[in-house]
């Protein structure tokens, strides 16, 4: 009788790239670690917008020229007027309403206090936030980015509407544009001739938007 064989013993080929399965995952950038370059880098093409288009300024002794201004003749002679000194000195214009807002707030230290909070959290809970960041984790849930947004619309609206930070915002926009319609109805248009610069201050303006829209990925 023939002797009985010796049983077979199971065998397992490794693959050729067995070593790459079993090798550690390479760590992940935290979302903080991003946050620092993606701030420097929001800042750096901020302040290059905002330098493209106060380069297209006209000269403030122009601006506060007092033998052009006059008494308008009309109400329609004071708009005619208006709407061309906007046309030239709309940059000048904007400085002067931003530098209004500016004085108000510095004036009431808890509404600026209020703005720069709200703005911190649009920066770091979404404006500056990678697409690819992980969701927002609180109060033991996580939030998606359309939760996120609709949390801080609601806080800009409280911020806004409900507390008097809205109302110095909209004294100071009054005020400012109280000052550059009054100027504008005065300022004597015929010595201004618009010329080139008008249309890099527009591709300034749509630069500044473009760039917060590649920031955020898209979400915006």
């Amino acid at each position: 009788m023939a002797a009985a064989s010796p049983p077979l013993l199971p065998t397992t080929v490794l693959p050729a790239n067995a070593t790459a399965t079993v090798s550690p995952a390479p760590t992940s950038v935290s979302s903080a670690d991003a946050n620092p370059a993606a701030t420097r880098a929001f800042l750096a093409r901020l302040l290059d917008s905002v330098k493209r288009a106060l380069s297209g300024a006209r000269p403030w002794p122009e601006l506060i020229d007092r033998s052009a201004l006059s008494r308008p003749e009309s109400l329609s002679d004071a708009g005619a007027r208006l709407r061309k000194n906007l046309a030239y000195f709309r940059v000048n214009y904007a400085a002067i309403v931003a530098l209004s807002l500016a004085a108000t707030l510095l004036a009431h230290p808890f509404s600026l206090a209020a703005l720069l909070a709200l703005l911190a959290a649009w920066c770091f809970l979404y404006l500056l936030r990678p697409s690819d960041a992980p969701p927002l984790a609180a109060f033991g849930r996580t939030f998606s980015d359309r939760e996120t947004l609709g949390g801080l619309i609601v806080a800009s609206a409280f911020v806004v509407f409900l507390t008097s930070v809205g109302s110095l915002i909209f004294s100071a926009l009054a005020l400012g544009a109280a000052i550059v319609c009054a100027h504008g109805a005065f300022r004597i248009p015929e010595d201004l001739f618009l010329d080139e610069p008008d249309q890099a201050n527009g591709a300034a303006s749509v630069n500044l938007l473009s760039f917060i829209t590649s920031a955020t990925g898209g979400r915006v």
